[in-house]
């Protein structure tokens, strides 16, 4: 059989615009001589739809838009993922569901036997999970339908548990010579691996080929990655569609081409790192209609490492950086600022803030007589940044881009209302390390990061020859303290017992804590690690609880 993997990029809620997508997509993989042409999960409705489910119009209309989807289905069937009503009387409201379409009607319906609840899925609190999954025959060929989920009963995979030995693989053992998997399998770096290896043992343990469909693009937070791929009766992968790009393959499970994997299906951790986040800025401007971002240049490595990331997703012509220097602002960081606008060709405006600090001050002096000076005159200059920032964000209608890292934001050593100002947090799940490793790599070829911005001691620049590390330990450290403490769960003794001091681990421990609140009014950020800060991470703000 000729399979045809369309992996395409939908917009949630955008039921016109995606069947358009799908239905092109069927036509194109059709004329290629696809025999089968499978879509990634709730394709038509785009994933995830999260409360968009409980509007009451929200899944009739998707069914509609799937009823008309499969007229316009010839003589090639194709899998087709939907929400689809519950109307059992029982159980949660909807499936999720694929239609398998074939000569202009739904001839079959499978739907989803595992619904994640972890991480950044909810899929309980709308779905109703099917006790087994779905075979169809065509063709002279039994095609077993399952949804991501489904296969992610692996014995290296720890969520396993959560289905009480609910094993739809195992339920397909014996009963079909081709399954399919209609996904929406959001991307963190390192997955790429697991996938391979559930696609490759799944097809050695049901005895035939498995065809694993993926979704591509950005969706708020969510990044998806595509790389479709097909693996053959002995678990060999045959075929692998790009990472992070539309692509539509027909793959010949009898004879498949010699180089069927792209270039990015396996490519290096940092170049994927960069082409998320590049997709990701790219897609949440392009689907909430901004055409141009604007970011301030503080001559640092994180907003740097931002207007690289905005100059490839908008282009350079659609970026505006604007420095923004204080009295105190050095002139190594006025001339870094300067030389990356340059190297990237953005547009570049310089804006002078010391009057508008200089007449906050003088409005809150009455006020702040007999005090000292602290933390609150220091932020009266990041807050100035953000109002400046803001108002030329109103005034041109551009996506206004936050440039805090994923330790900075975990610790609070950042400012509300002030660099936290922003539509989007581009690099907020990139910790400071993990930013010098992409900058460096950015620059592998030439310079465009500024070197002196990644050699440079980092600092805010709030008050005079201030650095990062007057008030954090070194950023390696940080970084490791932080993994073990927010992404795996490791209490304080755990992470003393790892050799790490007892007084920088209370320190590091009650800054995360403390910064909750600071958390929950950030801007969305893009997701490329396991466990980012945002919908995935629950913590209360308000709790006493010491680990």
């Amino acid at each position: 059989m000729r399979i045809g993997l369309a992996q395409i990029n939908t917009i949630v809620g955008d039921l016109a615009g995606n069947s358009r997508l799908i239905a092109s997509a069927y036509q194109k993989l059709v004329a290629e001589g696809a025999e089968l042409v499978v879509f990634p999960e709730l394709v038509v409705c785009g994933y995830p739809p999260r409360d968009l489910l409980f509007k009451k119009r929200f899944v009739p209309d998707v069914e509609q838009a799937t009823r008309e989807l499969a007229r316009s289905i010839g003589r090639v069937p194709a899998v087709i993922g939907f929400a689809e009503t519950n109307t059992t009387g029982q159980g949660r409201p909807y499936f999720n569901s694929a239609a398998f379409c074939h000569e202009g009607r739904i001839v079959a319906t499978a739907r989803k036997c595992l619904l994640p609840t972890y991480d950044v899925f909810d899929e309980d609190r709308y779905f109703e999970p099917a006790a087994a999954p779905t075979v169809v025959e065509f063709g002279g060929q039994r095609i077993g339908i399952t949804i991501c989920e489904d296969i992610w009963t692996h014995a290296m995979i720890s969520t396993r548990r959560l289905y009480a030995g609910a094993l739809p693989v195992a339920q397909l053992a014996g009963r079909c010579d081709l399954m399919v998997n209609l996904s929406a399998s959001p991307w963190n770096h390192g997955k790429g691996g697991v996938r391979h290896t559930l696609v490759a043992d799944t097809a050695r343990q049901l005895g035939c080929p498995v065809a694993y469909v993926n979704a591509i693009g950005g969706n708020d937070e969510l990044l998806f990655d595509g790389r479709s791929l097909v693996a053959d009766a002995t678990g060999r992968v045959v075929a692998g569609l790009a990472a992070f790009c539309v692509e539509q393959r027909v793959v010949d499970l009898v004879a498949p081409s010699a180089d069927g994997l792209h270039p990015t299906f396996d490519q290096e951790d940092l170049a994927d790192i960069y082409d998320g986040l590049v997709l990701g800025v790219r897609d949440y401007a392009n689907k909430t209609g901004f055409k141009q971002a604007l970011l301030g240049l503080s001559g640092g490595i994180d907003s740097a490492l931002t207007a690289v990331i905005a100059a490839e997703a908008l282009g350079p012509q659609n970026v505006i950086g604007v420095s923004l220097p204080s009295v105190i602002s050095s002139q190594h960081s006025r001339d870094d600022a300067t030389l990356i606008a340059k190297n990237l060709g953005i547009r570049y405006h310089t804006l002078s803030i010391a009057d508008v600090v200089a007449s906050a001050e003088h409005t809150l002096a009455p006020l702040f007589a007999g005090r000292p000076r602290d933390i609150a005159e220091e932020n009266i200059q990041a807050r100035a940044r953000g109002l400046l920032l803001m108002a030329i964000s109103n005034k041109f209608g551009a996506l206004l881009l936050t440039t805090g890292n994923k330790s900075e934001l975990a610790v609070g050593y950042c400012t509300l209302y002030g660099d936290m100002c922003g539509g989007l947090a581009v690099i907020s799940d990139v910790f400071k390390t993990q930013v010098y490793a992409l900058s460096r790599w950015i620059n592998r070829h030439r310079e465009i990061i500024p070197v002196n911005s990644i050699d440079k001691p980092p600092s805010a620049e709030l008050r005079p020859n201030q650095t990062d590390q007057d008030s954090l330990p070194p950023y390696d450290q940080l970084d490791a303290l932080l993994k073990g403490y927010v992404e795996e769960g490791l209490s304080r003794a755990d992470l003393i017992s790892q050799g790490f001091a007892e007084a920088v681990v209370n320190d590091v421990v009650r800054k995360v804590d403390l910064n909750e609140y600071k958390r929950k009014q950030a801007a969305p950020g893009l997701k490329i690690t396991p466990l980012a800060f945002g919908v995935g991470r629950r913590i209360p703000i308000v709790q006493k609880y010491v680990s």
